[in-house]
């Protein structure tokens, strides 16, 4: 098989199919990425331990802090005690709580991230129904890439024109 078809039967696996955790397998979200495919995941219950992932993802399938996974403990391992079996998005994670195989210790999580994903209201521009006016706004908004020249009007040129 080649390497592109190994990798569209890895994304097809990875995205469509819709698991449950079994046996002694359990949920963790991926708390840092640690190099030579080694991810610093955390439990339910905040416990932090190192955790691989196989070689059929990598370098197929990307996954980043925040992300939910679907791990299995392997014995031999002293520092790294678990291996990846499978990814996680959006469209999964929505059927596992449905299922109510959601650990309760992410429940809130995912909710307060999706929540707290908006921009807040000091960040925003202003909108055109605020009180102020655009000349107001103009004072306000100062464009540091240009140089700030002050114009003086002198009093004598007026005198001069009105005589």
């Amino acid at each position: 098989m080649s390497a592109a078809t190994k990798r569209k039967h890895v994304v097809k696996e990875v995205l469509d199919d819709f698991v449950l955790p079994e046996g002694n397998q359990q949920i963790v979200r991926i708390s840092a990425g640690r190099g030579n495919n080694l991810h610093e995941v955390e439990t339910e219950n905040n416990e932090k331990f190192l955790v691989s992932m196989p070689t059929k993802f990598r370098k197929n399938v990307w996954i980043k802090r925040g992300d939910f996974v679907i791990i299995e403990p392997i014995d031999e391992g002293d520092k790294v005690k678990a291996e990846i079996v499978y990814i996680l998005y959006k469209d999964q994670v929505k059927y596992i709580k449905e299922e109510g195989k959601w650990p309760a210790g992410f429940s809130d999580d995912s909710d307060n991230k999706n929540s707290n994903s908006m921009i807040p209201d000091d960040m925003l521009p202003p909108s055109d129904s605020d009180s102020e006016n655009e000349e107001n706004l103009g004072d306000k908004v100062i464009n540091t890439n240009r140089p700030t020249v002050t114009y003086e009007e002198s009093e004598s040129s007026d005198e001069d024109e009105n005589d």
